[in-house]
C-alpha cells in the first residue's frame, strides 16, 4: 500500500470522502484540498457533515457561502449545514398543510420527516448544486465533498415512482416514506448529480477506514451497497497507521498487532480496492501547519498543552453500582460502531450478575460475542436478535401487506424504504420490545438502541388513529408499551459510549439530544479506549494521549461529571 498523496492519487474534478464516524475523513478531506491548492490547483472544499469541525480545522469562521483561506490562496470552502437545510425542507413540505390537517396529522408527518434520510436527502439538495453548476465546474480544477449519501438515498432519488408518492399513500407501517416529497421541482438536477456521481471520468469516491474491524467492515458493506448502483469509481484510504515501534513499549505493540491484523484480514473485496495509507499522527487536525503536515511530512510528535479538570475519574464499577443502588430494570448501552458498547454491556451484566442480580443480557452484534459469557457467569442469560433475518421478516411482512393494493411502480418504492436505517431499527425495535416486556422477572442489558427518531416515529404513528388502522399487524403490543417504559427514568438507563476524540464525543452528543427529544434522559457516559490512563513510554503516543485531554473535559461538562474513563486494553 502506498502513502496518500493527492495530487499523483486524485485523477478526477470531484472527488468524495466517506466513512464512519471519527475514522478522520474531514481531516483527510482538508489536508487533500490544502495540498492540492499548495499544488497551485484551483480547489473547492464543501462540508456536508453534520459534525463538522472545519471551523476548528480552519480556526476561521465559515458559513454556507464561499470562504477564502488567507494562507491557501488558491482554496475556497463552504461548510454547509445539513441540519438546517433538513429544517428548512420539512417545513416547505409541511406549511401548506397547517392549518387544514389535524395537529396529529401534522406531528406525524414532522416525525415522518426527521430522520437521519431526511438530514442526507437535505444535504444532497445542497451539495447537487456544486456537482451540476457548469460555472463552478471552470472555476476550479478540484470540487472535494466532505461526506457524501449513502446509497440507500441514491436509490430513492432514482426511482420514478417516488417522485409521484406522497406520505398519505403509505398504506405500509412506520418508516421512512415520505422523505422524497417536497423534490418533485428538483427532479433534473438530482439526475444529472446522480449520473456525474457514477461516472468514473468525473467522480473518485474515496472510503476513509481506521485499520480496526469494524471500520473496514462498513466500509465493505457501503461499497457494496453503491456498487449496487452502479458508482465504480471507488477507493479506500486506511487513516492512522501506527509506523515502525519501539518494542520496549508494551502498550505500542499491541496496538500495531492489532492494526495489522485488521489489515491482514481485510476482505478479497477491500484487498481488490485500490488503497492508500496514512501514519497516524500525534496532534489533533487544528491549524494550517497540522494539515499541512498530515500529507507531506510527520512532525514527530507533538505535546498538547492541557489540563484535566476533573481530579478523579469514575469507573465502570462505579456506574454498575449507581444501576444497582438506583433498581434499574432496562439498560441500554448507546453509542457509534466501534466504541466498544458490546464490551461495555457485557461488563455491566457481569458486574450486576455478581451482585446477585437475574440478568439477560441481548444483542444485534452479528459477530454475538456475547455468547461466551452464559458459561463464565452465573445468574446471565444471553440472547443474540439476528439482525438480518428480523428484518427480512418485516420486510416481507410489509411487502406482503402492500401487494394487496399496489402496483409494480410503487412496489419498488416500498421495497426501497424498506432498506433504510429507520426500517431495519423498527424490525430490531420489535425484538427488543418482547424482550424488554421481560424486565418485571429480570434486568435487561441491550446492546445498541434505536434512535429519538425512531421512537417518535412509532409514538407519533400510533397516536393516530389512521396511522393504526393502516399499521396493524406490523406493530406489536409490546412495542406499543415498549416507550413509555423507556422514558420512565426510575426503570431505565441509557449508558452512552464514545471515544477521547472529536468525531466520536460530537455524534454522542447528537445521540443524546435525539433522545431527549424523545423524551429519555441518560445519566452516565462512558469515555473508552483512552490512551490517557496508560502508562505507554512511546513520546508519540503519550503526545497522543494527552491530545484526549480536551475531549475527556468535553464529556465532563456534558455529562456534568457523571463519566467514567476506560482505559485503553488489548482485545
Amino acid at each position: 500500500m502506498n502513502t496518500f498523496n493527492p495530487i499523483d492519487s486524485i485523477k478526477t474534478k470531484y472527488v468524495f470522502f466517506t466513512g464512519k464516524g471519527g475514522v478522520g475523513k474531514t481531516s483527510i478531506a482538508c489536508a487533500t484540498a490544502v495540498n492540492l491548492a499548495d499544488n497551485n490547483k484551483k480547489v473547492l472544499l464543501v462540508s456536508t457533515d453534520p459534525a463538522s469541525n472545519l471551523q476548528d480545522v480552519f480556526s476561521i469562521p465559515l458559513s454556507n457561502k464561499e470562504t477564502k483561506i488567507e494562507e491557501v490562496p488558491n482554496l475556497r470552502i463552504v461548510n454547509l449545514n445539513p441540519e438546517e437545510a433538513a429544517y428548512e425542507y420539512k417545513e416547505s413540505v409541511i406549511a401548506p398543510f397547517r392549518g387544514k390537517l389535524p395537529e396529529n396529522v401534522i406531528a406525524n408527518m414532522e416525525e415522518q420527516l426527521s430522520g437521519s434520510c431526511t438530514i442526507e436527502i437535505a444535504a444532497f439538495n445542497e451539495f447537487s448544486d456544486y456537482i451540476t453548476n457548469e460555472e463552478k465546474r471552470k472555476n476550479y480544477d478540484y470540487i472535494i465533498f466532505d461526506t457524501a449519501p449513502t446509497g440507500h438515498t441514491l436509490r430513492m432519488l432514482a426511482l420514478p415512482s417516488a417522485w409521484n408518492t406522497f406520505i398519505d399513500e403509505n398504506t405500509t407501517g412506520a418508516s421512512c416514506l415520505g422523505q422524497l416529497s417536497g423534490l418533485t421541482d428538483r427532479k433534473k438536477i438530482y439526475e444529472d448529480a446522480v449520473e456525474t456521481l457514477k461516472n468514473a471520468s468525473k467522480t473518485t469516491l474515496f472510503f476513509v477506514s481506521r485499520p480496526e474491524e469494524s471500520p473496514l467492515q462498513e466500509v465493505e458493506r457501503s461499497a457494496k451497497e453503491l456498487l449496487a448502483i452502479n458508482i465504480q469509481s471507488q477507493q479506500l484510504i486506511i487513516n492512522g497507521v501506527l509506523p515502525e515501534y519501539d518494542n520496549t513499549d508494551k502498550i505500542t505493540e499491541q496496538i500495531y498487532q492489532r492494526q495489522q491484523t485488521a489489515l491482514n484480514n481485510r476482505s478479497e473485496m477491500l484487498l481488490d480496492m485500490n488503497t492508500y495509507i496514512v501514519p497516524l499522527r500525534s496532534y489533533n487536525m487544528t491549524g494550517i501547519d497540522n494539515i499541512r503536515a498530515m500529507l507531506s511530512s510527520d512532525k514527530g510528535a507533538v505535546v498538547v498543552d492541557a489540563k484535566i479538570n476533573s481530579k478523579d475519574f469514575n469507573g465502570i464499577d462505579d456506574i454498575i453500582d449507581d444501576l444497582y443502588q438506583t433498581g434499574k430494570r432496562v439498560i441500554f448501552t448507546m453509542g457509534k460502531g466501534g466504541v466498544g458498547k458490546t464490551t461495555i454491556a457485557g461488563e455491566i451484566a457481569r458486574g450486576l450478575a455478581r451482585k446477585g442480580l437475574k440478568i439477560h443480557l441481548t444483542t444485534t452484534d452479528p459477530a454475538n460475542h456475547l455468547s461466551f459469557i452464559e458459561t463464565k457467569t452465573d445468574g446471565i442469560t444471553v440472547s443474540h436478535i439476528d439482525e438480518k433475518k428480523v428484518l427480512a421478516d418485516y420486510q416481507k411482512k410489509v411487502l406482503d401487506k402492500a401487494r394487496e393494493t399496489m402496483g409494480n411502480a410503487d412496489l419498488s418504492y416500498i421495497e426501497e424504504d424498506l432498506r433504510s436505517p429507520c426500517t431495519q431499527e423498527i424490525a430490531v425495535f420489535n425484538s427488543f420490545a418482547t424482550i424488554v416486556a421481560k424486565a418485571d422477572d429480570e434486568v435487561i442489558v441491550i446492546d445498541t438502541a434505536p434512535t429519538g427518531h425512531t421512537l417518535l416515529l412509532l409514538d407519533s404513528t400510533q397516536s393516530h388513529h389512521k396511522e393504526v388502522e393502516r399499521t396493524q399487524g406490523t406493530i406489536s403490543p409490546a412495542v406499543q408499551n415498549l416507550l413509555p417504559r423507556l422514558r420512565n427514568k426510575q426503570e431505565t438507563e441509557v449508558i452512552i459510549i464514545t471515544l477521547p476524540e472529536t468525531t466520536p464525543v460530537y455524534e454522542a452528543h447528537r445521540l443524546q439530544e435525539d433522545l431527549q427529544r424523545a423524551g429519555i434522559e441518560n445519566k452516565w457516559w462512558v469515555i473508552n479506549a483512552s490512551l490517557y490512563l496508560t502508562n505507554t513510554q512511546n513520546p508519540f503516543l503519550k503526545a497522543k494521549a494527552q491530545s484526549e485531554i480536551q475531549w475527556i473535559n468535553r464529556v465532563n461538562e456534558i455529562s456534568n461529571g457523571k463519566f467514567a474513563v476506560i482505559e485503553w486494553k488489548e482485545s
